[in-house]
Formats: structure tokens, C-alpha cells, sequence
């Protein structure tokens, strides 16, 4: 046996065979080999015993059957290691399926080992698709080209697009390499979060990490000519996450402008991200310079989100508000706004120096109605200074500055679903006097009541006749009523004269028919109400008047009253048509509905006192009171009233020749809406019987979009010298039938171009928030505008649909708004005009960039403009301009913004306002 040296790789071992004459000495080796194989000796004694191992109990060892382990298992299948190659396996040139296709030819060739597919070419592989014109697939080197189709005139088409994930690039080349899933792309056009960049080169690294070289990053929707630009000389590109790029600068229709920066992020996020708000800067003559809205935006979650905004004088006022939006799909949604401010006038020493604090709440609160069918919980507040809108000097509040009122209401029904039904509530309302500073408040209404029980009706069938409809329910009503003013509001001193009172009722009615075409009520009502607050009232002689005192205690009423009434309706029809003839109107509809009532109502005088006093001249005088006439709900009746009333209503329809040829129905039309005529008769009283005739009506003319509404007071009795009224008709005193003593008028109109075309006017979100305010549900006093919160901008108008002519586009989008209001007073012979006013907005597109808008109003009577508000508007289509302007009034300021109108790079702007002059 000899051995080879070892090589390389492995040794080798060669046997070669050896030759003997001597059978009986290879037999003797060979039998001592196998004596050594088999045999064994016997062990040696143990000299010392063996240290065995310390065995431990395990707590966690789980039992295990020894049995089970040596008992082979019949599954157990062995595997020749022998088996088993260690070379790896070669890496295929492709890692799943590649799926082509082109419009006129797909080769092959083996030579070069070249895939070609031409015109209107595809390629999917795994999550990666190219559409080019040509593409080019390198077997050999693991690339794929795609490239555009050049025609004969040098006209290139069917660029390439580059799809992986949900990342889209528009180049005009790209080169792919298959293995390590880099690209190089050519004038490449790729769209991240709102942002267009557009690269000369870019080498994708991997499916998150791209560079550019010489890039640009617009918003600017024109992708071949873009009028804004920021060139990034190089910049790295985290789709969906971020842009960071070196030495930056803008670009105006390719022209460099000193706006730049040495390096530069811009975050791409596909939900809504935290950030920074720039604000605004502004002027004003007693505050110095400003800047106002700025802050911090939070996006908390999906559900919630907070705006903390901040102005800053530099004379020391500043101001802050937080907004917050929160909704819950199916269940409710609202918003959440607190604004304060903190106000210096001119400087400290001089004589018109003033400080004060202003502030506003506001929330708004609504379930969804697939919430809870049972229970509903609402909000719609807002409250806060009397004068916040009137001082504020934040461009937000221009629109609400002539709100006169300020209301609230936060309340909480529950119905218990039964026979019969229980319905509770509970309720806190705030109502709030700008002018007066005068605040009413319930903290809060309780308000419960049983649905109607008919206690007479049968159980199967329907209610007919007098005793089956007799019904009765339940109501209480519950209130702690507080009238405080502004400088009391949330201090302990508003409680002092708070008013607590109960009532209930139980209304008992029925109803049935006489004459078939006769509808009868009679109604009656019980009543009792409870109050912890009466009044004494007495004469002191040593001060000589008369005093009051309020008691608190436990008292209580009860009263009752009854009414009957009986109506009907009558139809004529007045028919124009005649045979042979399409006249235009067909037909005009006549509908009265007279109604006589009856109503009783008892004087309650065992709840009235007296007392006697002396008067100024010396006689001595008897006065009544009722101790509740100060109370919650007031005192109950005290003189005795058995009334009769008159109604007419009168609605008037006419059926005329529709303008549509195409359509055969006549179209129906409101001539006169609700003309109602009411008037009473008192048998109880000892003169002046009669009350005046009330007449009220309104229509709607110009195919619906003109309102008018009317009414007027027509008292039958005179005046005497003293222009108070005598018991004697004013047709007997050399007069007419009736003294018109007062009337109104109201019209309101809105035409737009949009309502010829047929198409909806954009929603106007500034309007909504004015509302939420408590302003006007139009802009007839003007619009709250924040050019920087895109929030409260129109709907950008597409005029991409509007149909141009191939000459002219005529279409010149425009819309008016109008609202007249006139008050006529003639109570005590002053036959005055004591309001005459118009208002109106209106906004036009006088070019298809230049908007125009204004919102003012002239008072006839005093003969003058009204607030006053003018806005212009610039559409520099990737950018806005506006300017705001209030020529006068004490609100008096301007606002100029330009800005960019994408979201991604609303913080790129220049804005400048003058607030409103106090002194003037």
C-alpha cells in the first residue's frame, strides 16, 4: 500500500497488490487481523469511584416517555448525506415570469442573445411595468432599453413610462438592469405627492432611493413649460417621504431669481403631516407692525387634528387661537376654535392709551344620524366679548363685524321608544346682545313629554268621531334662566339673579268633521307652574315709596284655558283655455282656507294683591300686583278674555305654456304664496274690540330666484289729538277703513351666469365660516378671507370645460346677489320711511384670470353707502393673487397676497395687509 501526495484539492489513495510465496505466513496475518476485530478483553478493576454528575430536578422538564423515543417511527425516512451537493446552484437570469407584447413585431436574436419589441411595446416583470415604443431586452448583460419612436419628419412618440410600485416616471429613455434593479432615466417627468419633478438624469438607486442631476421641482400643471421652477442641481429623492437637494434657486419662465437657497427639504407625504405656518405680515398706524397666523399645524391623527395660530404687534398686543377638527365616520364630526387677544391702543402716556382682552369661543358639534337612533347630542356655540368682532383686528373677523347678536345652544334628547313614547331633552342656550352687552342664558332646560294618548280610540281601525280622537299629554318644562351683561359674564355675581321655575302641562284636544267638509278642534290646556321667586311689594311711608322686596321660597299657580276652531278650504279654477287655441296661460288656481277660532281665557285674580299709597299730589292710591310677575314664566291672566279670530289664507297657481316646444305638460307656476288676512273680535272687552287687521304674503318671480316678502298692520280705529287711539272707527272720523299704521317689504335675489348654463356654483367655504361666526348665510357683508388657508377659498373653477369658440369665448362667468329691505311707520301719524336699504354682491370674471368682486349696500334713508368690501383676484395659474379692500367704515384696512396655490408650497408667498384705524 503506498500513498500519493496530496494535491490540491483532495489526496488520493492508491492500493497496489503484493505477492508472497509463503500461504501459511499470509494466513497467519490474516487470521490475527480477524482475532483483533472480534475479540475483546477483559476489563480492569475500578481503582476509585467514579464523581457522577449532580442531577437537578427542572421545574419546567417536561415528562418524557423512554419507551416511545427507541420504538422507531414508521414515518422516518433517512437521506444519504452523500446526497447533499455543497456547490451552489446557479442564479437564473430571471426571477419570475417576464410578460411581453408589441402592436407590430417582437424578434429574437440568438446571436446577440436580444429581445426586440416594437411599436406600442410592453414588458411586465414582477412589480415592474415599461410602455415605450421600442424596447430592448440585453440577455447578456441584464438590461432593458426603452426608448420613443422616431417617424420620418423627426417627430418622436409613444414615450416611455416606467412603472414600479406606485411610483410612475415619464422619460424619454430608460435603461434597466434587471439584476440589481438600478436604472439610468432620461428627461424623466415623475409626479410626488401634488410636486412634478423633472430630471435631465436620474440614476434610480432602488425602489425608494432616487438622484437627480439638474432637476426641477414645480407644482405647475403645464409639465413641457412650466412658469415656476426650483433647479436642483443635485438632489436625492425619497418618493412619498422627502426631496433633498444642494444649491437650489427659483425659476420664473426660466428666468433666475434671487429666491434660493444653499440646500433645501421638501417633505412628500401622502397623509397629512405636521408642520409650520407661516404668517402674515401687515401694518397699522396704532400698532405698529404685525405678523398674524402664524403657528404650528398638528397632525394628531386621522380622526383629530390642532392649529395653534399667533399674532404679534410689535407696540405689545398680541393674540392667539387654536382651531381643531375632529370626526368619527358614523358617529359624529365637529370643529373646536378658541380666539383671544390682547389689545393696546397708541402708547403708554399718551392720552388716548387703552388696553383691553377680547375673546370668542367657538364649537360646533353634529352626530350622525346612523349613530344613535334613540339619543342626540348637539352644539353650536359661540360666545365670548360683545365687542370681539367690532375690535378685533384679524383679517378672519372682516365679514362678522356688523353682527348684532351672538347665540348658542348645546342640548341632549333621548327618546324611550314605547307605548307611549317618552321623550327628554336637555338643553343650554346663550344669547348675547353686541350693542346692549345684555346676556340671557338657561343653564340649563329640561324639557320632558309623553307622546298623545288617545284613551277612547279602539284598538284595531281608525280614529273617527268626536270621543275616539279625543287625546291627551304631558309636558314640564324646567329652566334656571341667568340675565347678566358682559362685564359679569363667568363671575360669580351672574348667578346672583338667576330665575328657577317649573312648568307643566296637559293639553286635551280632539278633532273630527262637520258637513263633511268642515274640520273641528277644540283644544283645552291645563296648567301649573312652579318658582322659587316672587316679589312683595309695599308702601314705606318714612321714604315715601313704594319698595320690593324678592322672596325666595317654594310658590306656585294654576291655570286653564280653552279654544275651538273650524276651517275648511275652498279650490276655484279660473280655465283661459279655449278650443282651437294654445293660449299661454292655461289655467290659474284659486285656494282659500278660512278659519274661525274661539278662545277663552279666565282671570285668575286670587293671585293678585294690593296696597295703598300716597301719590305725589296727596290722594291716596290703590295698586295691584301679583307677587308672580317677576317670576320665571310670568304672572297668570288677570283679566277675563272670551275672543274670536279670523283667518284667510290665499295661495294663487297658474298653469301656463311651457318654453320647451319638446315638452307637452303645461308648467305650473306660484303667482301669490300664503296671502294670509288675520284679525280678532274680544267680546270681553269694554272698547277697542277689534285688533288690527295683519296681512302677510310673499312669491317667487324670475323662475324662482327672486323672493319677495311682504305685510302690513291695518288698525280700524282713530287717533285723537294726542295721537293715541280712541274707541271710534277711523272711517267714522272722516278717515278710510283702515289706518295702515305699519308695512314691510323684503326681496331678495341671486342670478348667475351659471344659472343659464345649468351648472352648479362653486361652494363657498368663506361663507360658511362667517356663518359659524354668526354672520350672514351670504356675502352680502362681505367675505372672511385668509388667503393663506386655502380652506376658505372657492372650488377652483374649471374652465377647461367651458366650450370656447373658435373666434371668441363669450362666456364670461358672473354672479349678483341683492336683498332690499323697506319699513314703513305710521303708528302715530308720522307717515315715515323708517328704513330704506339696499345690499348687494356680486363677483365677475372680467377676463378669464381677472376676477372682480364687491359686497356694499346703500341706505336710502340716510343716504350712504353701507360697509363696503372690494376684492380683486389674479389667476396666475400656479399662483393666485388677491387684494381685499374696505375703503371705509371703522373697519377700514386692505390685504394683498400672492402666493402659490399648491398645498405643498403654500409657505412660498408675500403677503402684506394695513389693519383697520381705530380713530377713524
Amino acid at each position: 500500500m503506498t500513498f500519493q501526495k496530496p494535491s490540491h484539492t483532495f489526496t488520493k489513495i492508491h492500493l497496489k497488490a503484493l505477492r508472497t510465496k509463503s500461504f501459511h505466513i499470509l494466513f497467519s496475518l490474516s487470521f490475527t487481523v480477524f482475532i483483533n476485530t472480534l475479540g475483546w478483553a477483559q476489563d480492569l478493576p475500578k481503582t476509585q469511584t467514579p464523581i457522577l454528575p449532580k442531577t437537578e430536578n427542572d421545574s419546567m422538564r417536561v415528562s418524557i416517555n423512554i419507551d416511545s423515543l427507541l420504538t422507531p417511527t414508521a414515518t422516518l425516512k433517512e437521506t444519504d448525506s452523500i446526497l447533499q451537493d455543497t456547490i451552489p446552484k446557479k442564479k437564473d437570469f430571471l426571477e419570475a415570469v417576464v410578460n411581453y407584447k408589441a402592436k407590430e413585431y417582437v424578434s429574437l436574436n440568438q446571436r446577440l442573445k436580444q429581445t426586440t419589441l416594437y411599436n406600442e411595446a410592453e414588458v411586465y416583470y414582477q412589480d415592474m411595468e415599461i410602455k415605450a415604443g421600442i424596447i430592448v431586452i440585453d440577455h447578456n448583460k441584464n438590461l432593458v432599453y426603452a426608448g420613443r419612436l422616431k417617424d420620418s419628419a423627426g417627430v418622436y412618440s409613444q414615450a416611455p413610462t416606467f412603472k414600479q410600485g406606485a411610483n410612475l416616471v415619464e422619460p424619454d429613455s430608460i435603461i434597466f438592469n434587471t439584476e440589481t434593479k438600478k436604472a439610468l432615466i432620461f428627461n424623466s417627468k415623475t409626479e410626488q405627492s401634488g410636486g412634478y419633478i423633472i430630471a435631465d438624469v436620474t440614476k434610480k438607486e432602488n425602489d425608494s432611493v432616487y438622484f437627480i442631476n439638474r432637476g426641477k421641482f414645480t407644482t405647475s400643471e403645464n409639465h413641457e413649460d412650466p412658469e415656476f421652477y426650483f433647479l436642483m442641481r443635485k438632489a436625492k429623492i425619497v418618493p412619498n417621504k422627502k426631496v433633498v437637494t444642494g444649491l437650489t434657486n427659483m425659476y420664473i419662465y426660466n428666468v433666475p431669481t434671487p429666491i434660493g437657497l444653499p440646500f433645501a427639504f421638501f417633505p412628500l407625504s401622502q397623509k397629512q403631516t405636521s408642520g409650520i405656518l407661516l404668517p402674515t405680515f401687515g401694518q397699522d398706524s396704532r400698532r405698529g407692525y404685525n405678523l398674524q397666523n402664524g403657528g404650528y399645524y398638528f397632525a394628531i391623527s386621522d380622526y383629530v387634528d390642532l392649529s395653534l395660530y399667533g399674532d404679534y404687534y410689535t407696540n405689545g398686543s398680541y393674540g392667539f387661537r387654536t382651531e381643531s377638527n375632529y370626526a368619527a365616520r358614523y358617529k359624529f364630526r365637529g370643529n373646536l376654535g378658541i380666539r383671544y387677544e390682547s389689545l393696546i391702543n397708541s402708547e403708554r402716556g399718551f392720552p388716548d392709551y387703552s388696553k383691553s382682552s377680547i375673546y370668542n369661543i367657538r364649537w360646533s358639534h353634529s352626530q350622525d344620524a346612523k349613530a344613535n337612533p334613540s339619543s342626540r347630542f348637539s352644539a353650536s356655540v359661540n360666545l365670548g366679548s360683545s365687542k370681539y368682532y367690532q375690535e378685533s383686528v384679524n383679517q378672519m373677523n372682516a365679514s362678522n363685524f356688523l353682527n348684532n347678536t351672538l347665540s348658542s345652544s348645546v342640548s341632549y334628547s333621548k327618546s324611550f321608544i314605547g307605548e307611549p313614547q317618552v321623550n327628554v331633552s336637555l338643553t343650554a342656550t346663550h344669547s348675547q346682545n353686541t350693542r346692549t352687552q345684555q346676556i340671557d342664558m338657561t343653564l340649563p332646560t329640561f324639557q320632558g313629554s309623553v307622546s298623545r294618548i288617545f284613551p277612547f280610540a279602539p284598538k284595531v281601525g281608525s280614529k273617527k268621531g268626536i270621543i275616539n280622537n279625543i287625546n291627551f299629554q304631558y309636558n314640564v318644562n324646567a329652566q334656571n334662566r341667568i340675565r347678566t351683561t358682559d362685564s359679569l359674564f363667568f363671575k360669580p355675581e351672574m348667578f346672583e339673579d338667576a330665575r328657577v321655575g317649573v312648568q307643566q302641562s296637559i293639553p286635551i284636544s280632539t278633532n273630527f268633521k262637520i258637513f263633511k267638509y268642515f274640520s273641528v278642534s277644540a283644544n283645552t290646556n291645563f296648567q301649573e307652574n312652579w318658582t322659587l321667586n316672587t316679589i312683595r311689594k309695599y308702601y314705606d311711608q318714612g321714604e315715601n315709596a313704594v319698595l320690593k322686596e324678592d322672596l325666595t321660597g317654594f310658590d306656585s299657580y294654576r291655570t286653564y284655558n280653552f279654544s275651538t276652531s273650524i276651517g275648511t278650504s275652498i279650490y276655484g279654477m279660473f280655465n283661459f283655455q279655449k278650443p282651437g287655441q294654445d293660449t299661454k296661460i292655461k289655467a290659474i288656481r284659486h285656494i282659500m282656507r278660512p278659519s274661525i277660532s274661539y278662545n277663552i281665557n279666565p282671570a285668575f285674580d286670587e293671585y293678585y294683591d294690593s296696597f295703598d299709597y300716597i301719590t305725589a299730589n296727596g290722594d291716596l292710591t290703590r295698586a295691584e300686583y301679583s307677587r308672580f310677575e317677576e317670576s320665571l314664566y310670568g304672572a297668570p291672566n288677570k283679566n277675563f278674555s272670551s275672543s274670536m279670530g279670523f283667518s284667510l289664507g290665499n295661495n294663487f297657481e297658474a298653469k301656463v305654456r311651457d318654453r320647451d316646444s319638446t315638452k307637452t305638460e303645461p308648467k305650473k307656476i306660484i303667482l301669490l304664496n300664503n296671502l294670509n288676512l288675520s284679525s280678532s273680535y274680544n267680546f270681553a272687552g269694554d272698547s277697542l274690540q277689534w285688533s288690527p287687521l295683519r296681512v302677510s304674503g310673499g312669491t317667487q318671480l324670475l323662475d324662482n330666484k327672486m323672493n319677495v316678502n311682504f305685510g302690513m298692520t291695518l288698525d280700524p280705529y282713530a287717533l285723537d289729538n294726542n295721537n293715541r287711539r280712541v274707541d271710534k272707527f277711523n272711517i267714522s272720523n272722516g278717515g278710510s277703513l283702515f289706518r295702515m299704521t305699519s308695512a314691510s317689504m323684503n326681496v331678495s335675489y341671486s342670478l348667475s351666469s351659471t344659472s343659464f348654463s345649468g351648472r352648479k356654483e362653486p361652494d363657498q367655504r368663506a361663507i360658511d365660516e362667517s356663518v359659524l361666526s354668526g354672520g350672514r348665510a351670504d356675502d352680502l357683508f362681505g367675505k372672511s378671507q385668509n388667503f393663506a388657508d386655502q380652506r376658505l377659498e372657492d372650488e377652483d373653477r374649471d374652465r377647461s370645460k367651458e366650450e370656447k369658440s373658435e373666434f371668441y369665448n363669450f362666456t364670461i362667468p358672473w354672479s349678483l346677489r341683492l336683498a332690499w329691505a323697506v319699513n314703513y311707520s305710521n303708528s302715530a301719524r308720522q307717515n315715515e320711511i323708517s328704513s330704506n336699504s339696499l345690499m348687494f354682491s356680486g363677483d365677475i370674471d372680467l377676463t378669464p384670470r381677472w376676477t372682480v368682486g364687491v359686497s356694499s349696500g346703500y341706505d336710502f334713508k340716510n343716504q350712504g353707502f353701507t360697509y363696503t368690501q372690494l376684492r380683486f383676484e389674479r389667476d396666475l395659474m400656479s399662483w393666485r393673487m388677491n387684494f381685499s379692500w374696505i375703503p371705509f367704515s371703522e373697519r377700514s384696512s386692505w390685504n394683498f397676497f400672492i402666493g402659490i396655490k399648491s398645498s405643498l408650497l403654500k409657505d412660498i408667498k408675500y403677503d402684506k395687509q394695513r389693519s383697520p384705524d381705530k380713530r377713524l
